[in-house]
């Protein structure tokens, strides 16, 4: 299939109207933490300040269904109604990166930038991450700018292989994307801030993993473990210790945790696709859970005996039990949803666009250079 160059009207008149959205969604949510900052922060912690972000809270959760764009969307349900929400429930009770025990600065540009971005204050984990070289990023922008026309003109051969396979390459590119993004996050935020700032870290080489509770703990979706931690994991675990003792509140706690993950991930996946959910995402984090608790359990009772299976052969366990999870209960929602293809596709009419502007701007130049 050609791809065309030069974007038509109707792309063009998508992109402005969708940005002009995503501008007012920006507004909204800068007005909305302004009003945090100010009014909320004034009122004493507990459950007064909790009523009176409770309105915020609501409005973050209904901002994605302003936007049709997946990225856009996906950006603000992850950011905004996932994260920056948890962040204001423990701010209700003077708790996380945005109390003021937490932050060097309490101005209310740092406050804002704080709530929604992933800005390591006092880190969730002490997992430690080893910083990727600009030639690492480097390689990922020229593989993500090799696959995007790939998939794009190849889409049906890779389904007519397996249908999995497509969406592995679609999850595939979207990791890519979002370690790129991140990484510039982190470079813009420090100026913007004037501060040296570490972006708390989102991945730490998954694909290492040697244990559920090494991929889950150390190094797959950090932010989202730090966060739940603190607002779901902690707290539960601390209450139920209380009734049924250590041992099994540690597991109250996890199933807890990977149920509210769970839930959220539903969310953003009726944000992406405004598909009714099938409870995929839920079963799978459950079913995580699950095999979590039985492995904290079995690693208990080989711990005396000092055995242990090697990394080599865990390793690749881990990798496939995650990819059959994952082609079972994941994969095919978002099939079923079409986000995979209208991810794609909005990877390729950005291009288009981009390629297009870029065009007419050295059509101006050197073709009225030539006219001189």
């Amino acid at each position: 299939m050609n791809l065309m160059i030069v974007p038509s009207m109707e792309e063009e008149y998508y992109f402005g109207d969708e940005l002009w959205r995503f501008i007012k969604v920006c507004f909204t949510i800068l007005t909305s933490l302004t009003y945090s900052y100010f009014i909320s922060a004034n009122i004493p912690k507990g459950f007064f300040r909790f009523i009176s972000v409770l309105p915020v809270i609501l409005i973050f959760f209904l901002l994605p269904f302003c936007l049709s764009s997946a990225h856009l969307c996906g950006i603000t349900g992850f950011f905004i109604s996932w994260l920056t929400n948890f962040k204001l429930l423990l701010f209700s009770f003077e708790h996380g990166p945005l109390s003021k025990s937490n932050s060097a600065s309490f101005s209310l540009t740092f406050f804002i930038i704080i709530a929604c971005s992933p800005i390591q204050t006092n880190p969730y984990s002490k997992t430690h991450v080893k910083p990727k070289s600009g030639i690492y990023y480097v390689l990922e922008i020229v593989l993500v700018a090799l696959l995007i026309p790939i998939i794009y003109n190849h889409k049906q051969y890779f389904f007519d292989l397996h249908p999995n396979f497509s969406i592995f390459l679609y999850c595939f590119l979207l990791y890519l994307v979002l370690e790129l993004a991140l990484a510039l996050l982190g470079i813009l935020t420090p100026f913007v801030l004037r501060q040296k700032l570490k972006l708390e870290p989102q991945f730490n080489e998954p694909y290492f993993s040697t244990s559920l509770q090494n991929f889950w703990g150390h190094r797959w979706n950090l932010m989202v473990t730090g966060i739940l931690r603190l607002t779901v994991y902690n707290p539960v675990r601390f209450t139920c210790t209380h009734y049924i003792g250590k041992k099994w509140a540690q597991h109250v706690g996890i199933l807890a945790t990977f149920a509210v993950s769970g839930l959220m991930d539903e969310l953003l996946l009726f944000y992406l696709g405004r598909v009714w959910p099938t409870w995929s995402a839920l079963s799978l984090l459950l079913l995580h859970g699950i095999c979590l608790s039985f492995e904290i359990e079995i690693k208990k009772c080989f711990t005396d005996n000092r055995w242990h299976l090697h990394p080599l052969i865990t390793g690749p366990l881990i990798i496939a039990f995650m990819m059959a999870t994952s082609c079972w209960l994941i994969f095919p929602q978002f099939q079923r949803s079409g986000i995979d293809v209208k991810m794609v596709n909005e990877y390729v009419t950005v291009g288009q666009f981009a390629k297009g502007v870029w065009d007419s701007m050295l059509e101006f130049c050197f073709g009225g250079a030539g006219e001189l």
